[in-house]
């Protein structure tokens, strides 16, 4: 998947010397490929320092299991070249809820899995550093970090699943169908979680704009009242009225 979203990436950056509505019909196609690539796709990488911690922000539905993979590699200063870490460097992962609730917070190896089921809907906040305070051979060097996240169904692993419980084709095809209607479900429930939270703050930010119009109404009227009183009194005692 990765290659075919560069690959027609590439394709849609090379077209040159073309007419624009040709340019135009030619990049459609890529796209397309590029965005059902996004989709599937879920894998990346990143380099953190000695120190640094690397925070992702990923939006899930409630109840929704979470796995994520990584591994991670070490620059060789004198081959220049990203290396398999040692076993010594780990990795801490910490995962907080939008309530800002510690879900996960657990030290893992150079390379392992971590798993969450989230509880509550919205943006779930996955960070990760080093223990490269430990580690001399680490020290003022940077680290390479494979990050894949799956939520949902992509985190079952089926076939696993059906030697477990011994399943014919049909029926993991079937379980799979369950478990993406499943999902599907708890994507329309978090939708609408947040068609009303974004409902009720309109409501309270035109609340709010009302009264601080009526506000700036009073106010107005009042200091004219207080004008005419003013200019009343003033023209009284200079006797021009």
């Amino acid at each position: 998947g990765a290659q075919a979203c560069a690959c027609a990436l590439h394709r849609g950056r090379s077209v040159t010397g073309v007419d624009p509505p040709r340019r135009l019909a030619m990049g459609w196609p890529a796209l397309l490929l590029l965005s059902l690539c996004a989709v599937g796709v879920r894998g990346l990488y990143f380099h953190i320092g000695e120190t640094e911690k690397r925070c992702f922000i990923e939006e899930i539905p409630d109840e929704t299991m979470v796995i994520g993979n990584y591994r991670t590699q070490m620059w060789d200063k004198q081959k220049e070249v990203f290396l398999p870490s040692t076993p010594g460097l780990g990795m801490h992962v910490e995962v907080k809820d939008p309530e800002g609730k510690v879900v996960l917070s657990r030290q893992y190896g150079s390379e392992g899995r971590f798993t969450f089921t989230s509880h509550t809907p919205g943006d779930h906040q996955i960070c990760l550093h080093s223990n490269s305070t430990r580690m001399v051979l680490f020290a003022g060097g940077r680290l390479r970090v494979h990050l894949d996240i799956q939520v949902g169904e992509h985190a079952n692993n089926y076939p696993e699943i059906a030697a477990k419980d011994k399943l014919t084709e049909l029926q993991l095809r079937a379980r799979q169908l369950l478990d993406q209607v499943e999902q599907i479900q708890k994507e329309q429930d978090y939708q609408r979680y947040r068609e009303e939270r974004f409902r009720l703050t309109s409501e309270s930010t035109n609340q709010r704009v009302l009264w601080w119009s009526i506000t700036q109404t009073v106010i107005l009227i009042l200091t004219g009242i207080w004008q005419m009183r003013h200019l009343k009194s003033f023209f009284e005692a200079k006797k021009l009225v």
